[in-house]
């Protein structure tokens, strides 16, 4: 590999990736180096979706939305915590960076038209229209032999809008979806990061893993390369430091977020890297009390490169016919509602005993649930797992999960009196047009999210506070530049992606709302280092024109 490029890339995930490919596109020499032996980051293990306000997908399904409307609701939902540069850049510019990423790097979307979002009682919230996803994607025939370096969720290839349709796992068609993988089809973050990869690789970008980059080169006030394991990469124009969160480092989040992390699902070599080498020559920081937080059960034997990893929990606990209950047998939230904020109820504190209340929970449920929909891979019928309890009544169970029976039994007693009638009077459960979009509409009860826990054995299964990623960390401007404490901007550096401070704050939108502003950052970095417009629709304007 040659020792200098007009840019590097520290990372590979989706925002990483986008930076790569748009300079690369717009004519720079691009070197993205990645730690792990994977490329594709925690992106390639998401669902790809993006949540992009006012987007060209939506108005050509005739979808009524603008920015304006937009920007109010995400002001409403992330509590008014956004940076209002980065937060109006992520608004502004992410129809931009889609219509870009379509036109000039082969990224195609599908609109997911009827996803709600996720907090359909605030002011500019809309039934559908702002989450795209990537299509189905032939990554065999797209990128050969470098699909085995493309980091994979572990699972058959099917789109997050399937997904919705079929709901529960015991209705996917799983004979169809092994012959897609048989063709070499990927979908979801595996589609996105793989079209993202067949970009740089037409615009002859470098890649490189087993690549760890330990320290930024600094000559004469500017950032002008990284060290890579003994080694040093210059870059002409800048670094960019997307190399994900620090949420597999304890010591970190422990000393940084707001609460105890249980679990999390992205790839073991996000350790923040990035954010200490930014911190090292004096950057900012900001927003990293926050985390994507997520409700996820710690599986034995579910692992991302060795290491073992959290299961978010959605249909499990939105379901009909299932409840969530804390450490004193008592349900403590709306269960059906978005897993940033059921999550965020997790973090409750109980003073009496000076620990968490509501951490572990149970998602607990009776046997014609798990006959109906199955529960993660377990299936009625099947023995049943260790990481499963089961008990012939509510006694029993109460005794397996350590809550008092009594609290238990009337805890069901009361959402069983109000499930059948559709009702949740207690937390509101399928009131949200969020909330009934994720229950089954084929249910037998007259509210799609509710239903009766009514049939022995029951079941329960533990649930902790875990996240996607952090999302906090390395602070910019609107052009991706890093800050440093003084709140200068520092010349030739730049950071997108989970290494830095979400341009929503505390806030959680949407299905797509890491993706969609971290790959618009990703976009913006890119133009500004190949010193093109940022307005990519002006851009196609004026060459149309003339």
């Amino acid at each position: 590999m040659q020792e200098r490029f007009d840019v590097v890339v520290v990372g590979s995930g989706a925002a990483a990736l986008t930076a790569a490919a748009t300079a690369a596109h717009e004519g720079k020499s691009v070197v993205v180096v990645e730690k792990s032996a994977l490329l594709g980051g925690t992106s390639a293990v998401s669902g790809g979706m993006l949540w992009i306000a006012a987007n060209h997908l939506s108005r050509a399904a005739g979808i009524a939305d603008s920015v304006e409307d937009a920007a109010r609701y995400v002001r409403a939902v992330s509590r008014g915590r956004g940076r209002n540069e980065l937060f109006d850049a992520a608004i502004d510019h992410g129809d931009d960076m889609l219509r870009y990423a379509a036109r000039e790097l082969g990224v195609e979307f599908l609109l997911l038209d009827n996803f709600p979002d996720y907090r359909m009682d605030l002011p500019g919230s809309i039934n559908g229209g702002r989450t795209v996803e990537p299509e189905l994607y032939d990554a065999q025939a797209a990128l050969g032999d470098l699909r085995q370096f493309v980091r994979s969720d572990g699972r058959l290839p099917f789109t997050m809008q399937e997904y919705e349709e079929w709901g529960a796992f015991t209705h996917f068609p799983w004979d169809e979806l092994a012959a897609r993988d048989a063709r070499g089809l990927v979908a979801k973050g595996q589609a996105l990061v793989s079209m993202l990869l067949a970009s740089c690789i037409a615009d002859d970008v470098t890649l490189a893993v087993d690549a760890r980059a330990e320290r930024l080169l600094i000559e004469g006030g500017r950032v002008t390369g990284i060290h890579v394991d003994g080694r040093t990469i210059h870059a002409d124009d800048g670094v960019v430091l997307a190399c994900g969160g620090f949420e597999w480092d304890r010591q970190l989040t422990d000393g940084l977020l707001q609460t105890r992390l249980h679990a999390v699902c992205s790839p073991p070599s996000n350790t923040g890297d990035g954010l200490r080498m930014a911190q090292r020559i004096g950057a900012r920081i900001g927003g990293t009390r926050e985390a994507w937080w997520a409700p996820m059960s710690v599986i034995p034997g579910d692992l991302r490169d060795g290491e073992q990893i959290g299961t978010l929990l959605r249909f499990e606990r939105q379901g009909p016919g299932s409840i969530m209950v804390n450490q004193k047998g008592r349900r403590f939230a709306n269960e059906s509602q978005n897993y940033n904020d059921l999550a965020r109820s997790l973090h409750s504190w109980d003073p009496a005993s000076n620990a968490p209340l509501n951490t572990p929970a149970h998602v607990v449920f009776d046997h014609t649930y798990l006959e109906r929909y199955g529960i993660l891979s377990h299936r009625a019928g099947e023995p049943t797992p260790t990481w499963l309890r089961e008990g012939a009544t509510l006694t029993e169970l109460a005794a397996q999960i350590d809550v008092d029976a009594s609290a238990l039994i009337d805890t069901v007693s009361r959402f069983n009196h109000f499930a059948v009638l559709g009702e949740d009077p207690d937390f509101g459960r399928g009131l949200s047009r969020y909330d009934t979009y994720w229950g089954d509409a084929a249910n037998l009860f007259p509210n799609p999210s509710l239903g009766p826990l009514a049939t022995g054995p029951f079941y329960a299964i533990p649930v902790v506070n875990g996240a996607f990623g952090t999302s906090g960390g390395v602070s910019t401007d609107a052009s991706g530049q890093v800050h440093d404490v003084d709140d200068d901007p520092i010349p030739g550096l730049f950071a997108a992606g989970n290494t830095t401070e979400s341009a929503y704050g505390a806030g959680y939108p949407g299905a797509g709302a890491t993706l969609g502003p971290l790959m618009t950052m990703g976009y913006l970095i890119g133009r500004t280092l190949a010193e093109r417009p940022i307005g990519y629709l002006a851009e196609v304007a004026e060459a149309t024109a003339q």
